[in-house]
């Protein structure tokens, strides 16, 4: 029981500091808040769930085929692990630069969430590496519903935080520039490093 506690927070954390990264999907996201509010947001995480579920089945399937090498582990963990340090450095560049990403829809909110997902090559990377890891862990945990596990765990984040921000948008411009929201991200930047060193860990014990 200990140990799927212990997961949930790790994929939940984990997926904390992707969902709510600055980035294409989220400037998106705050230029669709200001007119259609929450609705927006959820149409974009819908369009980004269409991208993200067969994704998560792809990976799934790596996995189970890659299970048989011995080596897999090891560089998946250690693949996560300089994942995680990456990111949570640009992350960090990102959220303490002044410019503001803006950018200016020219579809729906669907499409674009579709888009922004299948064409942003950090959510592919992020997949490819750190998702790879957690469904890779969870398919020891759960066998084949795991997929499942991970996939929901991840999912609603998305839902509530660009519903949330949308919503927010609506009633403030000021939402980017939000201290509160910096402070965040670092705080998640940092948890992405000790993640990052936890899976290299793995590999030493």
């Amino acid at each position: 029981m200990t140990q799927i506690l212990e997961f949930i927070i790790l994929v939940i954390t984990i997926s904390a500091s992707g969902v709510m990264a600055p980035g294409p999907l989220f400037a998106a996201n705050v230029s669709y808040g200001f007119q259609g509010g929450v609705r927006s947001g959820i149409k974009i995480a819908i369009g980004h769930s269409m991208v993200e579920f067969p994704l998560v089945i792809l990976l799934g399937f790596g996995v189970f085929s890659l299970e048989i090498f011995p080596e897999f582990r090891t560089l998946i963990s250690i693949s996560g692990a300089i994942t995680l340090f990456v990111f949570a450095i640009l992350q960090m560049k990102k959220v303490l630069q002044k410019e503001k990403e803006t950018i200016k829809p020219k579809h729906g909110p669907i499409i674009t969430g579709i888009a922004l997902s299948a064409l942003n090559p950090f959510f592919i990377i992020w997949w490819l590496t750190i998702g790879f890891k957690l469904i890779s862990d969870a398919m020891l945990i759960w066998a084949f519903s795991g997929l499942l596990v991970v996939f929901f765990l991840h999912i609603w984040m998305d839902f509530v935080w660009l519903g949330g921000v949308s919503y927010i948008t609506s009633k403030s411009s000021q939402i980017i520039s939000n201290k509160n929201y910096k402070i965040l991200m670092i705080g998640l930047s940092f948890m992405m490093i000790y993640f990052g060193t936890t899976f290299l860990s793995e590999i030493i014990s």
